[in-house]
C-alpha cells in the first residue's frame, strides 16, 4: 500500500497552501467578526479552480477526485474553516445533479457554474428533519406538467447568494429531489443566523411559498430523493472529515508553537509531561484521522461502498477537531480564551463538525447499521 502522495496532488496541496497562506489565514478574523460572506476570497478561489472540482468534464469542470479535494480542503480549512465551508459547499447541492441528473439538468444548472462565480445550496434540513431526513414536511404537488413546492428549509448554508436549490420534498408519501432556480417566485430567504462559529459561512431560512417547478426539473423518479440524499453524504463526507483535519492542525501548531516559547518555573512549557503528552495526543490522532479520510475518500474514487469508511472518517476527525481545539485552549491558559488569539475561534468553528452532514451519534449508527450486515471484519 503506497501512502505516498503523487506529483499532481502535491502540487495541489502546495498551491492550495500558498492560496491559504494569501488569501484565507489573513482575513480569517476579519470575516469572523464581521460575518460578512467572503465572496472576494471565493473569486480568487474560483480562479484557481478550487471550486466546483467535481463537475464532469462533459459539462466544463475538472472532474477531481474526492482524494485530491480533501487534500486542498484541509488545507484551506487550516487557515478558516468558515471560509472553507463557503468556498467548498458547492459539491453538496451539485453532488444530486451529477449523480442523478439528466444531460439537460447537467448542462443547464452545472456548466454555468464552471464559467463564472456561482453558489448553490443544499435544501434538506428542517426545523423537525435535521438528521432524521425521514421527517422532512416539505411537500411538492404535481399540478399538470408543474409541482408546487410548499415548505421551510433552515441552516442552508449559502442559502441567499445560491443561484439554484437542491430540495428534498415530499411528492404523497415518496421523498423527491429537485432543482430550483433562486429567482423562481415565491421563494423567499431570510436573514443571516447568529451561529457559534464559521461566521464567514452564510447560513440562513429559505422559505417555498407555492414555488411553480417544471418536471424537467426534477432529479430521478418520484420517491428517488432519499436515495439520492444519501449517496451524496457518501461523498461529501470525507470532504467534511477534511475540514476537522484542517482545525485540528492549526490547533496543533498553535499550542506547539505556544508550548515551545512560553517559559514558567524557569521551564519551557512543552518540557511539562501533563503539556507534551496532549501534544502527542493531538497528532497521532490527527494522523489516524487522515488516514481514515483518505480511506473514504478512495475508496469512493475506486467506486467502491464506501458509506462505513465516510461515517467512520467523518464522525471521528470531528471528536479530533473538537478534542484538539479544547486541548489547545487549556495549553494557551488566559490567552486561549481571549478572542485576541486564534485558538478560541477554532474551537468555536470546530464544533459544528460534531453536527452538520450528519450528526456524531448518526455515523455511528451508520457505521453499526454497516457491521450487522457484515460477516466478519477483515
Amino acid at each position: 500500500m503506497n501512502f505516498s502522495l503523487t506529483k499532481e496532488q502535491q502540487d495541489s496541496v502546495e498551491k492550495a497552501r500558498a492560496f491559504t497562506k494569501e488569501w484565507v489565514s489573513p482575513n480569517a478574523t476579519k470575516y469572523d467578526r464581521s460575518g460578512e460572506f467572503p465572496k472576494d476570497i471565493c473569486q480568487e478561489a474560483f480562479n484557481l479552480d478550487f471550486m466546483n472540482p467535481h463537475i464532469p468534464k462533459q459539462f466544463g469542470g475538472k472532474e477531481q477526485r474526492v482524494l485530491e479535494h480533501c487534500l486542498i480542503m484541509e488545507e484551506i480549512c487550516t487557515g478558516c474553516s468558515g471560509i472553507g465551508t463557503a468556498l467548498g459547499s458547492n459539491g453538496l447541492s451539485q453532488y444530486p445533479v451529477i449523480f442523478a441528473g439528466n444531460d439537460f439538468q447537467k448542462k443547464k444548472f452545472l456548466e454555468p457554474m464552471t464559467q463564472e462565480l456561482m453558489f448553490s445550496a443544499y435544501c434538506v434540513t428542517e426545523p423537525e428533519a435535521g438528521s432524521d431526513v425521514s421527517r422532512i414536511k416539505t411537500t411538492a404537488q404535481k399540478v399538470g406538467n408543474d409541482y408546487v413546492i410548499n415548505g421551510v428549509k433552515w441552516w442552508i448554508t449559502c442559502g441567499s447568494v445560491a443561484s439554484w436549490y437542491f430540495v428534498l420534498a415530499r411528492v404523497g408519501d415518496k421523498a423527491t429531489g429537485f432543482v430550483v432556480p433562486a429567482d423562481t417566485d415565491g421563494i423567499i430567504r431570510g436573514v443571516k443566523e447568529h451561529n457559534l462559529g464559521q461566521h464567514a459561512s452564510n447560513t440562513v431560512r429559505v422559505t417555498f411559498e407555492d414555488v411553480k417547478v417544471p418536471e424537467e426539473y426534477r432529479l430521478g423518479e418520484e420517491g428517488d430523493g432519499f436515495k439520492i440524499a444519501m449517496k451524496t453524504f457518501d461523498h461529501t463526507r470525507p470532504g467534511i472529515a477534511s475540514g476537522s483535519n484542517g482545525i485540528t492542525k492549526a490547533a496543533l501548531n498553535i499550542a506547539l508553537t505556544y508550548a515551545r516559547g512560553r517559559r514558567t518555573f524557569d521551564k519551557k512549557l512543552i518540557s511539562y509531561q501533563g503539556v507534551s503528552f496532549k501534544l502527542a495526543e493531538i497528532v497521532t490522532k490527527l494522523d489516524a484521522a487522515r488516514y481514515m479520510t483518505y480511506l473514504a475518500a478512495d475508496m469512493f474514487d475506486e467506486k467502491k461502498d464506501n458509506a462505513r469508511q465516510a461515517a467512520q472518517a467523518k464522525w471521528y476527525a470531528a471528536e479530533v477537531a473538537m478534542s484538539a481545539t479544547v486541548e489547545c485552549c487549556q495549553i494557551l491558559g488566559g490567552y486561549g480564551y481571549t478572542n485576541e488569539m486564534p485558538a478560541e475561534k477554532l474551537m468555536r468553528d470546530a464544533k459544528i463538525y460534531q453536527i452538520y452532514e450528519g450528526a456524531s451519534e448518526i455515523q455511528k449508527m451508520i457505521i453499526v447499521g454497516k457491521l450487522m450486515r457484515t460477516r466478519e471484519v477483515h
